[in-house]
């Protein structure tokens, strides 16, 4: 981290002309200018987007890798991070799973009218934080402002490009039977964090959001298992049983799950039950699911505890014959059930 960001998140923030946006800092002229050099290009400076230009130029080698996403977390501050770390860590995980090593953001803010510039300072100085932790750099974007009560505070969208390890194949193409399925973490934190804040839903714990760039550590992994890293993705939305369902689908595979054998957080897993909830559908956003084959499962395991990112990582199941395109889980007392898709929406506005 440099310096000035060093400087910038220990200090109050900056003395603005404005206290709140407005309209008017949508509307592409003067005080649309104030915003941006006030709180986007001084903190995310850099020698492309320091061209200020409608896109960015830059050159790429080798296979790359694109993806986007919109970000409209509900709070946008929580325990562990806010919306603005969430996006970028969101996305340079999405090209981490397709073993890419993301290289240029884009950032967009679609920010309601009356959102104040102390918690806009608290998104982008986050912003900046996670770009330089993750190693990415934020080379263009887009700023529009809605009228009051036509968005919620603030809503993110990054995208962003990536070039894949010479050594990656991730594609659910590979998966075979035998293939082990590893969990990186404890599920579901980040949904529980999130909905520890929910008004009618407020509860005392101490549980933090999982969210942290995973691309340093895939891509660690990658260079070491190579193509025996059949494929990854990341349960955000939809939690660990989204996941698999859909690959379950894609394969025409069976994946099989011991419930025994899944991390979860006490005070989650607690939470979880208080609620009602099934912590296999809750989002997370600092963990991912390996396929891999099953000769280097335990190297596997054994290499991504030693990371900072897989301290509680736990193969959690096999790849089968039976069942074919189910998911099916072995629970805690013996019996065996059917993890289906999630049916309607069990956390709104979760990621």
């Amino acid at each position: 981290m440099s310096e000035k960001l060093k400087v910038q998140l220990q200090c109050p923030i900056p003395k603005f002309d404005f206290d709140v946006i407005t309209l008017g800092h949508g509307s592409g002229g003067l005080l649309t200018h104030r915003l941006l050099q006030s709180g986007v290009f001084d903190v995310l400076k850099n020698d492309l987007l320091d061209q200020q230009h409608d896109g960015a130029s830059f050159s790429l080698q080798g296979r790359t890798a694109f993806s986007t996403d919109s970000y409209v977390i509900s709070p946008i501050f929580f325990p562990g991070g806010n919306i603005g770390d969430l996006a970028i860590n969101g996305t340079v995980n999405d090209l981490a799973m397709c073993g890419a090593e993301a290289k240029y953001l884009s950032l967009a803010f679609i920010i309601e009218e009356g959102f104040t510039m102390e918690e806009f300072w608290k998104v982008m100085v986050s912003i900046k934080e996670a770009a330089n932790n993750a190693g990415v750099k934020i080379v263009t974007g887009d700023t529009k402002v809605v009228e009051k009560g036509k968005g919620d505070k603030i809503f993110i969208n990054t995208s962003g490009i990536g070039v894949i390890h010479s050594k990656a194949n991730i594609h659910h193409n590979n998966i075979e039977e035998g293939d082990v399925i590893i969990v990186s973490g404890n599920i579901a934190t980040h949904g529980i964090a999130i909905m520890s804040l929910r008004k009618g839903l407020e509860f005392d714990t101490d549980i933090k959001s999982d969210t942290v760039n995973l691309n340093h550590t895939v891509l660690r992994l990658i260079e070491k298992f190579g193509a025996d890293i059949k494929f990854m993705r990341d349960p955000t939305r939809g939690g660990v049983a989204s996941v698999l369902n859909e690959i379950a689908e894609l394969t025409s595979h069976c994946f099989y799950l011991d419930q025994n054998l899944i991390p979860i957080d006490e005070q989650v897993d607690g939470a979880c039950e208080m609620l009602g909830l099934d912590p296999l559908y809750v989002a997370n956003e600092g963990l991912f699911l390996a396929v891999v084959k099953k000769d280097i499962a335990d190297d596997f395991l054994a290499d991504l505890k030693k990371d900072a990112n897989g301290v509680n990582a736990a193969i959690i199941g096999s790849v089968t014959h039976e069942n074919p395109g189910k998911v099916i889980m072995k629970s805690r007392i013996g019996g065996k059930r059917v993890v289906n898709y999630l049916t309607g929406e069990q956390l709104p506005r979760i990621c």
